[in-house]
């Protein structure tokens, strides 16, 4: 129910700001076209008026239009229906007037708007103003002719009003538009507020721990906000998976960690056991016993490495940030050359030769014992699993990748290798493909495995250069 609200609220609130603005928008256009259009009426008029002043200026001469005879012949002549034609000088003085004989009475025109605008633009014109020598209101167009100003009026009439009036069609249009953009507007923001409502739902779900189903799926529309949500609700269950899997994992290792501990424990133990109980025992005996202890502490002391490697790589990766501000420069050629010595006797019982193709200074910016895990898990895995082999070679190349500079490096032994299908995993406890493959990524470089060509397995890993 809540988040029904919710999303009705949201809808309201998208729709009252976007239609807002859009109505906001209509009416500033409206009162915008409406004053253009009564601006453009009106100039229509002040043209006609205009024209008839300057044909008479055609007709008469501006030496004659101060003849009284001539004047008022030709108004009768272009007489239109209320039209009245005054001649004024430029000092306001009424010189001849089709309405009043006695012009004298007229009053001084130089502060009319109209005679105003004609001295100083050469045209003018002034709208509904009250005549005081007739008392009718009156359209006022006044020009500019030499010493002398012709202007022509026509009474401000019922449909000289109606013609000067914008058309209001156009509004009616506009207000049709406006209600059907808003209809439009209230099914766009409904659907998304569907959406949203459908991701708060999952989302709360989510939360507050709920068993999520895939039902809010099917619900989602076949569109481009369709998309968007399944690409979250997608990105949200391969998360969720990829927790579960790394918290499977992590206890899949540990138990496989715990359970390899408990091996050679047991047989430290039980050769130890055997020597105390029988202090008599011949010397070659007890040599092969203490051996045999020696080689499974070794193996334990991998197995506690490994783990700590892991828990290393966890902590990384919860505080990743922090962790790569504590990183620094560390020289590679060194760390592999300290795995090669770590190995020398077993890679001597092996029959395993180590070729070195290195640079001298190799830096990236890390953690040298995660790097260190790196080569060492690879050498482990050749020694324990490339039956056979006489070479393992480790190289090192600079690559470019997407304007990014990295540090490729390749292990690769001549071993007997192993089918496409089945390429082995690193390490024998299961623990070494996850360090080598995170301790990789957490230094910026990508690790894959491939048959090494006559024979054996190359693994190829990228660091990211200092």
């Amino acid at each position: 129910m809540a988040t029904a609200l919710k999303s009705k609220s949201f809808q309201r609130n998208l729709l009252l700001s976007i239609g807002g603005v859009f109505l906001l928008f209509a009416v500033c256009f409206s009162v915008y076209q409406y004053q253009r259009e009564k601006v453009y009426k009106i100039d229509i008029l002040h043209s006609r008026l205009q024209m008839y002043n300057y044909e008479m200026v055609q007709t008469l001469g501006e030496d004659s239009l101060t003849n009284n005879l001539l004047f008022r012949d030709y108004v009768k002549r272009h007489s239109m229906e209320g039209l009245r034609v005054s001649i004024i000088d430029k000092n306001g003085r009424v010189l001849l007037d089709s309405y009043e004989t006695n012009v004298d009475s007229l009053g001084n025109h130089l502060q009319r708007t109209e005679i105003q605008q004609a001295l100083r633009d050469g045209n003018g014109y002034d709208i509904k103003r009250l005549s005081q020598s007739t008392h009718a209101t009156y359209f006022y167009s006044a020009t500019l002719f030499g010493n002398v100003i012709v202007r022509a009026a026509v009474p401000y009439s019922a449909e000289l009003t109606r013609s000067l009036q914008a058309d209001n069609t156009y509004i009616y249009y506009a207000a049709s538009l406006t209600l059907l953009l808003g209809i439009v507007l209230y099914y766009i923001t409904h659907r998304i507020s569907r959406h949203i409502g459908y991701l708060r739902e999952f989302a709360v779900k989510a939360e507050q721990g709920e068993q999520l189903d895939h039902e809010l799926e099917r619900r989602l529309p076949d569109d481009e906000l369709g998309d968007i949500s399944h690409t979250i609700i997608m990105l949200y269950w391969k998360l969720r998976h990829s927790e579960e899997d790394k918290v499977r994992i992590k206890r899949q290792l540990t138990q496989n960690a715990a359970h390899e501990l408990k091996t050679p424990a047991s047989s430290i133990h039980g050769f130890l056991e055997s020597i105390l109980d029988h202090p008599e025992m011949p010397e070659d005996k007890k040599k092969h016993f203490l051996e045999r202890c020696y080689a499974q502490s070794e193996r334990m002391n991998k197995l506690l490495q490994d783990m700590s490697a892991l828990t290393k790589l966890d902590e990384m990766d919860d505080n990743r940030t922090k962790t790569h501000d504590e990183y620094h420069p560390v020289n590679v050629l060194q760390v592999i050359q300290s795995a090669l010595d770590d190995t020398a006797l077993q890679l001597q019982d092996k029959g395993i030769t180590p070729s070195l193709h290195v640079p001298q200074h190799v830096e990236v910016q890390g953690d040298a014992s995660l790097l260190y895990s790196i080569f060492r898990n690879l050498i482990d895995n050749a020694i324990a699993y490339a039956t056979g082999a006489s070479l393992l070679s480790i190289s090192c190349t600079g690559i470019e990748n997407e304007g990014r500079h990295f540090y490729e490096f390749t292990v690769s032994d001549n071993g007997p290798g192993v089918e496409p299908q089945h390429l082995r995993k690193l390490g024998g406890t299961g623990l070494g493909l996850a360090i080598v493959k995170n301790a990789v990524a957490v230094h910026g470089g990508t690790t894959t495995a491939q048959l090494t060509p006559g024979g054996g397995l190359t693994i190829r890993f990228t660091l990211a250069r200092f």
